[in-house]
């Protein structure tokens, strides 16, 4: 059996907290690795627990989350430690400050127990969490902001296999390992092969910043 996926809690609520807390406690394979009240304690324990992945509300005390989630995406040591942001507030700047600070995936609070249980798995494993056409959408928008401006190609984007710009490609539309299998005549293994590549070489640490990446670079356009 697999080690259980270590999260930490940020939430200042209380709560909310223990109901995370009892949430995951009742899964064999996740396990809460700590919990912090406000951004600069999440921080602190990350750095000190180096969690699978930390749940991160957005409106908290000291440090919101999008700052927390900045500072710990852009912490070497943190490389592995994935960050799910959590909000209440469906609004499109905490979206797009939670994907500019680096988060791999961003949920609701007012979904059901399953979906967060499945989006720390999902989010933990690598993927991205939003379902393809939310993801297209969201880039989309992303991309489109002013602020956003031109970027030159990333590093590593040269280095790329004409089968990988084309793997790249189909990540970035939305598509799952299966179809782009499917779509280039590859078994799904290949196909995570590719991708494992593709994130080595664009120093990716999930498959959001692909897409990201594929947008800025031009390889598809909204």
């Amino acid at each position: 059996m697999s080690d259980p996926i270590r999260v930490l809690i940020a939430e200042d609520q209380a709560i909310v907290r223990a109901g995370f807390r009892a949430l995951l406690d009742a899964e064999p394979d996740l396990e809460v690795a700590g919990e912090a009240a406000d951004g600069r304690a999440t921080i602190a324990l990350a750095r000190e627990l180096h969690p699978d992945l930390v749940l991160m509300d957005i409106r908290m005390p000291e440090l919101d989350g999008l700052e927390a989630t900045r500072q710990i995406t852009a912490d070497r040591t943190l490389n592995d430690t994935r960050v799910l942001v959590l909000t209440t507030f469906e609004l499109d700047e905490y979206v797009f400050g939670a994907l500019r600070a680096g988060a791999s995936g961003f949920l609701l609070k007012g979904g059901e127990p399953g979906e967060l249980l499945s989006a720390i798995r999902l989010v933990a494993a690598g993927e991205s969490l939003l379902a393809p056409s939310v993801t297209r959408r969201l880039i989309e928008a992303y991309i489109s902001q002013p602020e956003q401006g031109t970027t030159a190609s990333p590093d590593g984007l040269d280095d790329l296999s004409p089968r990988e710009l084309e793997v790249l490609a189909l990540v970035a539309q939305g598509s799952n390992n299966r179809e782009i299998a499917g779509a280039l005549y590859l078994s799904p293994l290949t196909v995570k092969t590719h991708v494992s590549r593709i994130l080595m070489k664009l120093r990716a640490r999930d498959r959001v910043q692909l897409v990201v990446i594929a947008y800025q670079a031009g390889l598809v356009s909204p």
